[in-house]
């Protein structure tokens, strides 16, 4: 016989998360960049979460090595217990880069905490590894965490890499969640917070499987170019290109990435709608993008595919500038009938001799 109606609806309830904590470990390879760019966030702010002024999604307890009140043994319980099982749901949050600990003879490359055993810190690969599978998702924050970024640098001694790089492309949580990365060298405040809020509204069901891309960023978050949010498309459009700093114009022959790289930093700004790097002059350097930074070098020179594009652009801008100019002249004089009576017909008399 099959459950009637009610009983599978409150079974469904019995399995909506009322309670998560969430684990940020800041032992990557990083600057603590995204940390503070979190805190800079609006939309919605962290104390809007962690606080409770959001309705419908899970009571939060949040666990940040720099953020937290504890210190030492106290702060590191709640991951030692996450590690063995007895603290679920959680959700893990990654910054900075991932190192391969397996590249050197001795040493480590990161650490967080101390083996209470051995007296020696515990890397930060060994903490992924142990709470990885425990966790309802994991979430990296900014393009190292996500990519490697700054300092997976063809070269690099640390051998590190971003995090889809070291659990597997296919990985996904005990829940079904695939890794979810919000890259940004930091990230954009808002991005990060946003993602954080759906996978909290996800939790508690009000929300679907959290929409990825091919790598692994917000879909609603990264599908367009930071050209097509930028205040300075318009000039691209008309040829009109800045061959100094300083200028208003488009910037893609200062070496602007921006036609090609998937952010939204041109529309949303970066602090509360304001910046945004082409926004107040600087170039797009292509830091939320998975080629960051090897494939983006040199920086300041212009990208080789816009040399083309540019060109092309220059004779078609140059007509449509022409174009708009002869519309503008005639749009910024009135219409004649919005004169005086008298005005109108002396100039039609004129108008009627000549």
């Amino acid at each position: 016989m099959a459950d009637a109606p009610g009983s599978q609806k409150s079974e469904r309830a019995s399995q909506l998360i009322k309670e998560i904590d969430i684990l940020w470990i800041t032992a990557g390879l990083g600057c603590d960049g995204d940390s503070i760019a979190m805190t800079a966030a609006t939309q919605p702010s962290l104390e809007d979460i962690v606080l409770g002024g959001i309705p419908g999604i899970p009571k939060v307890n949040f666990h940040h090595p720099i953020l937290a009140l504890e210190t030492g043994e106290e702060f590191m319980k709640r991951f030692e217990l996450a590690a063995e099982g007895k603290l679920d749901p959680f959700i893990l949050v990654i910054e900075g880069s991932i190192p391969n600990e397996t590249n050197k003879k001795e040493g480590y490359w990161t650490g967080f905490g101390t083996d209470k055993e051995t007296g020696q810190p515990i890397t930060s690969c060994e903490w992924i590894d142990r709470l990885a599978p425990k966790a309802w998702a994991i979430l990296a924050a900014g393009t190292c965490a996500t990519y490697g970024g700054i300092h997976a640098i063809e070269g690099n001694p640390t051998g590190c890499m971003g995090l889809p790089d070291y659990l597997g492309w296919q990985w996904k949580s005990k829940a079904g969640i695939p890794i979810v990365c919000v890259p940004g060298c930091p990230v954009q405040p808002d991005n990060f917070m946003e993602t954080l809020l759906y996978l909290l509204q996800q939790a508690a069901g009000n929300a679907p499987m959290i929409s990825l891309d091919e790598a692994l960023r917000p879909t609603w978050l990264f599908a367009a170019t930071v050209h097509e949010g930028c205040d300075r498309g318009g000039y691209y459009e008309q040829g009109d290109f800045a061959e100094s700093y300083g200028s208003n114009s488009c910037i893609v022959k200062q070496g602007c990435w921006g036609p090609v790289v998937q952010c939204n930093v041109g529309k949303r700004g970066w602090m509360g709608g304001i910046g945004g790097c082409p926004n107040v002059g600087g170039i797009c350097i292509g830091c939320t993008m998975p080629g960051f930074p090897d494939k983006f070098m040199p920086f300041m020179n212009q990208p080789p595919g816009s040399l083309l594009s540019s060109e092309a652009i220059t004779t078609y801008g140059a007509a449509i500038r022409a174009l708009r100019r002869f519309t503008q002249a005639s749009l910024n004089k009135e219409p004649e009938w919005r004169q005086p009576v008298e005005k109108q017909a002396g100039e039609a008399g004129s108008k009627n001799k000549q």
